[in-house]
């Protein structure tokens, strides 16, 4: 009965050889590591019982133990990611280090610099590609305080840089529908406060959601951390659209926030 044999050969010179088989039949293969090969021979394969195993089990069973005890390369990759080719370790992509003067943080890759100015002592401003509603900024002004907690509560000091949110520009007679008081036609919600201690210095952290009568976002998520060092007042302000922040802008713009400290 014809069987099939296969051998793993790793890296030393191998030899096969069999009782059964005469001397002219002995074969000596030189292989590379990690080779599996299979040759036909006329000899029955059996078992204690003596039932003869298929030459398709045979080759089966050889394989599957060969793969197992090959190692898988770095490149592979799950489906719909790009193959590490060279097998090096991957870094995040997403964000790009931000060094700049008292301050540091980390800005999504994709969002661009912005020459645009919104607030006093503005000294950085990146927004999306794709949309300008989600960006980052940072402000820097002086101040006399030697702590943030000098402001007030977190809620107290918002009140004192409630420029941040923007201000409401029309004060006419108006009755708005979408919950908003008469004659207002925008309103802030705190949704978070909180007031860690990071690396000796207290920091201040709201989460707010701005309402618009006109707006076409539903609303903006504006994270705001705020810290004093030195006789200056370091605010770090990142925001989304209400649409765009349950599409996937929620992950950069509190990364974003959260990656902010004084350097």
């Amino acid at each position: 009965m014809a069987s099939t044999a296969c051998f793993l050969h790793h890296h030393a010179l191998t030899t096969v050889s069999r009782s059964s088989i005469s001397s002219s039949q002995r074969q000596v293969a030189a292989i590379k590591p990690n080779l599996l090969v299979c040759r036909a021979q006329k000899q029955a394969v059996q078992e204690d019982d003596g039932s003869l195993v298929s030459r398709r089990l045979a080759v089966t069973v050889l394989i599957g133990a060969a793969a197992v005890a090959s190692k898988v390369s770095p490149a592979d990759a799950a489906y719909g990611e790009a193959a590490n080719v060279f097998g090096k370790p991957r870094t995040n992509t997403d964000f790009i280090p931000y060094n700049g003067d008292g301050f540091k943080l980390s800005i999504p890759s994709k969002w661009n610099p912005s020459k645009e100015v919104e607030y006093p002592g503005q000294v950085l401003r990146y927004e999306d590609n794709f949309d300008s509603t989600s960006n980052v900024a940072v402000m820097v002004t002086p101040t006399d305080k030697k702590s943030v907690t000098d402001y007030g509560s977190p809620e107290e000091f918002l009140s004192k840089v409630d420029y941040l949110l923007g201000k409401q520009a029309y004060f006419g007679s108006t009755d708005a529908e979408g919950g908003f008081d008469s004659n207002a036609v925008a309103t802030a919600n705190i949704l978070e406060t909180s007031t860690p201690l990071v690396g000796g210095k207290q920091y201040y952290f709201l989460s707010v959601l701005t309402r618009t009568a006109d707006g076409d976002e539903g609303g903006k998520h504006q994270l705001i951390t705020a810290s004093v060092n030195d006789g200056k007042l370091y605010i770090c302000k990142a925001q989304a659209g209400d649409k765009r922040w349950f599409k996937g802008a929620r992950k950069f713009v509190e990364s974003a926030s959260s990656s902010f400290s004084l350097a």
